[in-house]
């Protein structure tokens, strides 16, 4: 099963006067693009995404250059605000930015904004309008198809915990939201045992927060949804050593190697997934839309899907459980 939304309807255009006068219509564009975090498979399937676009704007003619960079940890709010304020001072033409914290990153986008810099925001919003056009998952949908699964999983009775990723993470609270709302709705009878814990900003640090629940809660808990790849992974390693994975029904937000190899043993029931190479892809595209003063929507919404074994392999799926990365990063 995959879900597509349709894209907002407004289009806007952005006219780049300044780059246009100082750079020169053939000149290279200088477009960096920056990372919640560099160790996660997912931001690679992001940069492999952003490499795409490069290439195919090659093609075209259009030549951009490529500058990847971020924090290497998740939660690193102070890094990632000097990463988008250097390449503020060095004039890049644009910017893609997945912010790791909703609020912390509005300032240097504003400041962005105001030095003429498009910035296009990615995976995870931000409390702000200063910015190009928001490229990103209906992470709220996301959350809602976790629970559908999960509670239909379990006949619409058990006990569930719900394992967060971080504080200001915008897009992991949206699945959070979305979660508990058809949790509330549709299943009242399986009661959230734990629903307040968040995983932090490493697999490491959710393992450790997970075999904490576990120890609490692990003889009566049936049923788990943890919020984004590196809690999943965590939880995963976690249920291993408790003798619980495979025993209780688990869905997970995201893939990577970890998630898929519990997904064909049975440990892991069913992912939510994105299309993170989709999302960096369309994050360089627009971004330099925009620079060139072309025609681009305000909020595009990259799909998002639910995987299990039976359709792990399937055509449609194959982007999002398995991407391209040797294709797009050597």
């Amino acid at each position: 099963m995959i879900t597509r939304f349709l894209r907002l309807p407004a289009l806007l255009a952005v006219t780049s006067l300044v780059a246009a006068t100082l750079l020169g219509a053939d000149a290279p564009l200088t477009i960096a693009v920056i990372p919640k975090g560099t160790t996660h498979e997912y931001w690679k399937s992001i940069n492999a995404g952003a490499v795409k676009a490069q290439r195919e704007l090659a093609a075209k003619g259009i030549a951009v250059n490529i500058i990847w960079k971020g924090p290497l940890k998740e939660d690193d709010r102070e890094q990632q605000i000097q990463v988008v304020e250097n390449f503020i001072s060095q004039h890049v033409s644009g910017i893609v930015l997945a912010p790791l914290d909703n609020k912390a990153l509005v300032a240097p986008v504003e400041e962005a904004a105001g030095g003429k810099i498009p910035v296009v925001i990615v995976d995870s919003g931000l409390q702000t309008k200063l910015f190009a056009s928001y490229v990103a998952t209906d992470n709220t949908e996301g959350g809602r198809i976790a629970a559908r699964e999960l509670g239909k999983m379990l006949g619409g009775k058990g006990n569930v915990i719900m394992l967060r990723y971080a504080v200001g993470s915008a897009s992991t609270e949206e699945r959070e939201t979305g979660f508990l709302e058809v949790m509330a709705k549709d299943f009242p009878a399986i009661k959230l045992i734990s629903t307040d814990q968040h995983a932090g900003a490493t697999r490491d640090s959710a393992k450790t927060v997970s075999e904490n629940l576990l120890n609490k809660f692990g003889p009566q808990v049936n049923g788990i949804f943890a919020a984004n790849e590196s809690a999943a992974a965590g939880m995963l390693l976690a249920l291993r050593d408790a003798g619980l994975a495979g025993k209780v029904k688990f869905v997970a937000f995201d893939s990577g190697e970890t998630l898929n190899d519990g997904l064909q043993k049975g440990e892991v029931q069913g992912m939510v997934v994105q299309n993170p190479v989709r999302m960096g892809y369309l994050g360089v595209l627009t971004v330099v839309a925009a620079i060139r003063g072309e025609k681009f929507e305000a909020h595009i919404d990259t799909g998002v899907g639910f995987v299990t074994k039976a359709n792990f392999d399937s055509p449609e799926m194959a982007d999002m459980v398995h991407p391209p990365l040797d294709k797009y990063l050597k």
